[in-house]
């Protein structure tokens, strides 16, 4: 039976409304219980942007996750370590495997530790720069363990005691490294038709670009059909996840699937998350906001969702978060009254770090914030080193020993943040120097701790308005 035609509609590429979506009365919200409960809520959510096949999503793919009659189903996703993080463009997919998770299904996050070698060219305009295997695979362990980490956050800090599905990490790897070659084409290479593989909007886009398409690109899709139908045949994987720029991928899975089995499998995919100029937010871009917590801080993450406007805060809390439509109505509601606090974007930021930084991060990026913007004392002597170090990046860190007199003059010309001589004395006397927030213009002051040098045995020190020095006393 051929594939089934994928039309396109008003509603963008691919996409129609199932019957049972545009069915449910306007204001209706329906809870995670029943088949329809699932899929509306989420698609209520904006959490689903296309379905596959599209005469399967009426009836068939509903009944699917009726726990009552189908019984827990399984669902995939995957992620290419092409970096040792996972970023922000990545998080929709991965709460789409949470929200199944926590109606009682079972999850799989796939990392491509074989696939990433090949390079996925969906929404690319040229070829990915190759990676060593070696690179592959230290950053599929890196995934790996972030994937991990996120799962434990969600099961530690989201539970809503009901029973829930599995979460699974997998890599790809496993089922290709022992794959002899010829042995693979021949069983497989004569299921695919070129002429079908040939028309994928993603090939085509790449064929008629001034750089061409090589054949690793070319057979990435092949490799990524063959992961749904292993997924299928071992786990009785029925639904792979994934960005809406992987719609052409997930169909060849399942082409290959109902060729060789007969039975029907589902794609569903989930919005494109782009900046505030309309480009894809990820590494292609060079826009990404990563979520390993050494590349981008609790408190670089926190503020990357307290910073979003006002017309897309609503949106985002419905995307990113597990909180219930009425809540986030409400928060919405209490932003209208009192839009200078901030509060549906503090909340929306709270929820992302503590599912990808946990408790422990949230309170770091709470204390980063204090100490930055609101000058907090306290703040400051709550942080570890490695704390303002996240915080002030690019502040030269210095390792001083406290003598018995040491005044700010001294401390300043050790930590070379003013020049020698008359022009870094009057630096201080102007009031270009302060010490935790506090201005100093006394260069022969001698340092008091408690207030030049904090309990935590730090001391800040700002030159003007944006050049930071982070002091680290040896000897109280």
């Amino acid at each position: 039976m051929a594939a089934p035609v994928l039309r396109r509609c008003s509603r963008g590429p691919w996409f129609r409304t199932p019957g049972w979506l545009a069915a449910w009365p306007f204001g209706l919200r329906k809870t995670h219980s029943g088949a329809q409960g699932l899929l509306a809520a989420l698609q209520e959510r904006g959490l689903f942007k296309e379905f596959f096949p599209e005469k399967s999503t009426d009836v068939e793919l509903p009944e699917l996750f009726d726990r009552g009659t189908a019984g827990p189903q399984t669902v995939y996703c995957g992620f290419d370590p092409t970096a040792d993080s996972l970023h922000v463009g990545h998080l929709l997919a991965l709460l789409g495997l949470f929200h199944f998770q926590r109606a009682g299904h079972n999850v799989i996050a796939v990392v491509g530790g074989a696939t990433a070698r090949l390079g996925d060219p969906s929404g690319r305009t040229k070829e990915r720069e190759a990676l060593a295997a070696e690179h592959v695979r230290a950053n599929a362990r890196a995934l790996g363990r972030g994937l991990e980490a996120m799962a434990a956050n969600h099961q530690q800090f989201f539970s809503d005691r009901r029973p829930w599905g599995s979460f699974s990490v997998l890599d790809n790897s496993a089922w290709y490294h022992k794959q002899p070659l010829v042995d693979f084409l021949a069983a497989l290479g004569g299921h695919f038709r070129m002429g079908t593989l040939l028309n994928r909007l993603s090939v085509q886009a790449r064929l008629k670009s001034p750089e061409g398409m090589s054949l690793a690109e070319f057979l990435y899709q092949v490799l990524q059909a063959y992961d749904f139908y292993y997924l299928f045949q071992r786990y009785g994987c029925r639904v792979q996840l994934g960005g809406s720029d992987q719609l052409g991928n997930i169909v060849s899975g399942y082409e290959l699937i109902h060729k060789l089995t007969g039975e029907d499998v589902f794609g569903i995919t989930v919005p494109l998350i782009i900046s505030t100029t309309g480009a894809k937010l990820g590494k292609s871009a060079g826009n990404a906001v990563w979520l390993n917590r050494e590349k981008t801080s609790s408190f670089e993450l926190y503020q990357f969702f307290v910073r979003q406007q006002d017309d897309s805060v609503e949106r985002y809390l419905k995307l990113f978060t597990f909180l219930p439509l009425a809540e986030i109505n409400h928060i919405m509601q209490q932003h209208v009254k009192e839009p200078e606090k901030r509060g549906p974007q503090k909340r929306l930021a709270a929820e992302v770090i503590k599912l990808v930084h946990g408790k422990d991060g949230l309170e770091s990026a709470k204390r980063c914030t204090q100490a930055l913007y609101h000058n907090s004392i306290d703040a400051l002597e709550a942080m570890s080193d490695e704390e303002l170090r996240e915080l002030f990046k690019e502040a030269p860190f210095s390792e001083l020993v406290l003598d018995p007199g040491t005044s700010v003059l001294d401390t300043c010309r050790k930590a070379n943040a003013i020049p020698d001589g008359p022009r870094g004395y009057r630096m201080i006397t102007e009031g270009g120097v302060s010490i935790n927030h506090k201005q100093v213009t006394n260069p022969e002051s001698v340092l008091v701790v408690g207030q030049h040098v904090l309990k935590n045995g730090l001391s800040l020190l700002k030159i003007g308005k944006r050049n930071f020095y982070i002091i680290k006393w040896l000897q109280l």
